[in-house]
């Protein structure tokens, strides 16, 4: 099948449908927890056979084949990771014989249960690996097109998403699964994902999994709103309970698809079910909706949804989405990052050290950023290496797009692939062939590009060639693929001081490409060079070009001349918002807007402002300083210097007792709050809690020394039930509680409750936390629970997860509940105060 096949499938402006659940059914048919579903499925045919084709002949267009979990990574837990090409192979057949040709059959991968580095272990390259070779045995096999399902990394979605586009020319669907406050595991929008899948090539995008068709609602239609391509909607029957040992789901397959309605008038076009769904589900589904007019879809207000307007452009990092249209508020390229020019940087650099990087990406941000430009050229250094250690660090500290910015074509493209979000290029020319080496790269990885009118013989010496360099670039950027949304056009800025002509030349550059639709972008500082006071060039510049449409501007932010300029100049032009902006940026200032406020003039970021209150650069005090510098190293998560800095805090007179119960614990409770507010995602969470334990290790030996060391406040046994092999969330809990004072015995995943239990008798343990990702093996906490009881454990037992609910925890005797490993350190504290 090819994208344009699939996209016929709309022909008729009807909606699609998929299949129902498979997991929750094979468990009511006898699948037991902890084996592995590809090998039982193949061992008992007819049961998988029997649910497909109900599914086909109930309605299903598109049929998964049972391949979710069949990657090398998770067939390796059975043993079983020789049999990749066999077993994936003969699960695809197995599916063509239970449709009988009534249905498309869509090769099926998910996440591998590892984590992406720095997070976790896995490199992204190893992944995209893992993914090829499971992809390239599902083409083989027949299917006729690719769904990635129930993903909770965008980056992991992209591994998936690069390696089907090197391997086969299949179509390929994604969904996400999102958290309650609307976002994935790993602080990814709804917006994000999609555009960034879409521009990554995804022929539809959507959600899977964790709730019931009502809460799903509000990510479709955001989702809807920023893409063009068909929406998925795949919620589960409703909230599971357990009833009599089995989980249970509270709706009806006519309840189900009477909510599903609210889901087509968000976006949704492509529709089934997940966890505790049935043939009879999608029935339910094909009878109601099978000629529902897709373009009718009306909104609560009863307005006819919008889709992706292809107008906006839209640039993302991994957790948030920047779109900006012609007429928006200006926008700050920062480009701070770069070292040419700066003797300091450039020192650094060659030894390694990125704390000018750091310093730079959290300033750029307080001040205004809109972008962040990324430049490590010069000499001295593997620009391949420094590029992506910087990349990695600059993502973990801001939410800002990335704008990747190297002449070296090679580094270009190792930062694209591995870039987490939606880039920007700086930039492709005409010379020496770059376009025909740069566009396609732009095109596989989903970025957009900043077109700079250079030609093969030079720079452009009037304004009618640098024209015809734009329009040949985007005659030969279409032809790829790409679209004119997807270029910024770089005015090319010379010095007055040798061409007076120079200004003119690039404001009417910028005002052609505004009349023709084109995004602008210019470097300011080239029109002033050679000139005495600058800023005042400059300033009066860049007015100018934002009167003549002038989009964005690489420039230092923290020049406040220039910058508050900008806003002025949004401010008088009427643009949207750009009166509470103005009036925002003024509060920088001191009632004098030639006084500028500490927090302002310090030049600090927003995680150290946040974190501190104010600069440690104003503490005389070396160890008050020393604990402030601390207490930001965890709260920023600085596993680079949090080790040399505990050091330099001990060396300074600090009391390594007071280092711990005034700072460390402080710090993380604050990363807690702020986990729990939703400022904070998992990979903060992570950083925070592994920069704290490496503190705690430089302070040890000194505690337990003195006598001072930190007394455990009692023993807690962690596990993942038996059946489910999912540990993101146990091992990050076992972290926290480790970090905050517990002895912590981590059992590890798939663990039987036997195990559990008499461990927990055996080491005296206080309280029993246990995971759960899945509703199919959720049950096992309740036979926990009742072993527990039967050979008289008196530990306390917690219970948490993705598919967990406090409810549940009351309905099997649970002692407490925990929403994510923040909360869990409060729920365990409550819980051994009271035993």
């Amino acid at each position: 099948m090819t994208r344009q096949e699939f996209l016929d499938l709309f022909k008729d402006n009807h909606p699609i449908f998929l299949d129902g659940a498979t997991g929750t059914n094979l468990m009511k048919a006898g699948m037991p927890a902890g084996v592995c579903p590809e090998d039982w499925i193949l061992k008992h045919r007819d049961v998988m056979i029997d649910l497909q084709r109900r599914y086909a002949l109930s309605g299903s267009d598109i049929v998964y084949a049972p391949t979710f979990t069949a990657s090398r990574i998770k067939l390796k837990e059975y043993g079983l990771e020789d049999k990749l090409v066999e077993m994936n192979t003969a699960l695809v057949q197995l599916s063509k014989e239970a449709v009988e040709g009534k249905a498309l059959v869509a090769g099926d991968i998910t996440m591998t249960g590892r984590q992406l580095q720095p997070v976790g272990d896995l490199s992204f390259e190893e992944l995209i690996d893992v993914y090829k070779e499971q992809i390239k045995v599902l083409d083989e096999a027949g299917v006729d097109l690719l769904v990635v399902e129930t993903m909770m990394s965008l980056q992991e979605c992209r591994a998936a998403m690069i390696a089907a586009k090197e391997v086969s020319d299949l179509p390929v669907m994604v969904t996400l699964t999102f958290e309650g406050d609307g976002k994935t595991l790993y602080g990814t929008t709804p917006e994000c994902a999609a555009v960034v899948l879409e521009s990554l090539g995804a022929v539809a995008v959507g959600a899977n999994c964790s709730t019931g068709p009502d809460k799903m609602a509000a990510v479709i239609k955001k989702m809807a709103e920023v893409t063009t391509i068909p929406i998925i909607a795949k919620p589960n029957a409703g909230m599971p309970s357990v009833v009599d040992g089995q989980t249970i789901y509270d709706m009806k397959p006519s309840e189900f698809a009477t909510d599903m309605e609210l889901l087509l008038n968000s976006g949704a076009s492509i529709i089934g079910g997940c966890c505790g769904s049935t043939p009879d589900f999608i029935k339910a589904l094909k009878d109601k909706f099978s000629d529902f007019d897709l373009s009718s879809a009306k909104d609560a207000e009863g307005n006819i949804l919008k889709r992706g307007d292809k107008n906006i452009r839209r640039l993302t990092s991994e957790r948030e989405l920047l779109s900006f249209s012609l007429n928006d508020p200006f926008m700050i390229v920062g480009e701070r990052i770069n070292p040419t020019g700066k003797k300091k940087l450039q020192a650094q650099l060659r030894e390694g050290s990125l704390d000018m990087v750091c310093d730079f990406t959290a300033q750029q941000e307080e001040d205004g950023a809109a972008i962040l430009d990324v430049n490590v050229g010069m000499s001295g250094i593997d620009e391949h290496e420094m590029m992506m250690k910087v990349l990695t660090e600059v993502t973990q500290l801001t939410s800002l797009p990335i704008c990747i910015d190297s002449s070296n074509v090679d580094v270009m493209e190792e930062a694209l692939r591995w870039y987490p979000g939606r880039a920007l290029i700086n930039s492709i020319s005409l010379e020496e062939g770059k376009a025909e080496r740069c566009l396609p790269l732009a095109k596989k990885y989903g970025a957009m590009f900043i077109l700079l009118p250079v030609g093969r013989d030079g720079i452009p010496t009037t304004i009618e060639e640098k024209i015809a360099n734009i329009k040949e670039l985007t005659d030969m950027a279409l032809s790829y693929g790409l679209t004119k949304s997807d270029i910024v056009v770089d005015g090319l800025v010379a010095t007055v001081g040798a061409d007076p002509e120079a200004a003119i030349k690039t404001l009417e550059t910028i005002q052609w490409c505004y009349e023709n639709g084109y995004a602008t972008i210019c470097g300011l500082s080239n029109i002033s060079f050679g000139l005495p006071q600058r800023s005042f060039i400059n300033t009066a510049f860049l007015t100018m070009a934002i009167d003549r449409g002038l989009t964005m501007a690489i420039s230092n932010p923290s020049q406040e001349l220039l910058v508050n300029a900008a806003f002025a100049s949004d401010l008088l032009k009427h643009k949207e918002e750009s009166d509470l902006r103005y009036i925002n940026r003024m509060q920088r200032y001191d009632g004098d807007a030639g006084k500028l406020s500490s927090s302002i003039s310090t030049g600090a970021g927003k995680q150290s402002q946040d974190a501190l209150g104010s600069s440690e650069a104003q503490s005389d005090d070396p160890v008050k300083r020393s604990m402030d510098i601390l207490y930001k190293d965890v709260l920023s998560g600085n596993k680079r210097k949090i080790e040399k800095n505990t050091q330099s805090a001990i060396e300074a007179g600090c009391d390594p007792s007071k280092i711990l119960n005034d700072v460390l614990m402080p710090a993380i409770n604050d990363v807690g709050a702020k986990f729990d507010k939703g400022t904070y995602f998992l990979p903060q969470l992570i950083a925070s809690a592994e920069a704290m334990k490496m503190s705690i290790a430089v302070l040890e030996p000194l505690l337990k020394q003195s006598g001072a060391g930190q007394e455990s406040k009692g023993t807690i046994i962690i596990a993942t039930v038996h059946g489910d092999v999912h540990d993101i969330g146990k091992n990050l809990v076992s972290l926290m509680l480790g970090n905050c004072g517990y002895r912590v015995i981590d059992l590890g995943k798939d663990v039987e409750s036997e195990l559990i239990i008499d461990t927990a008798i055996k080491e005296n343990a206080g309280v029993i936390a246990l995971s759960a990702l899945m509703t199919t093996t959720m049950v096992e906490m309740k036979t926990v629970i009742e072993l527990a009881k039967e050979k008289g454990c008196k530990a306390k037992i917690i219970i948490g997860g993705a598919c967990v609910t406090e409810d549940y925890a009351k309905e099997i005797g649970a002692d407490g509940y925990s929403s994510d490993a923040a909360d869990c350190v409060r729920v365990v504290n409550e819980l051994i105060g009271q035993s």
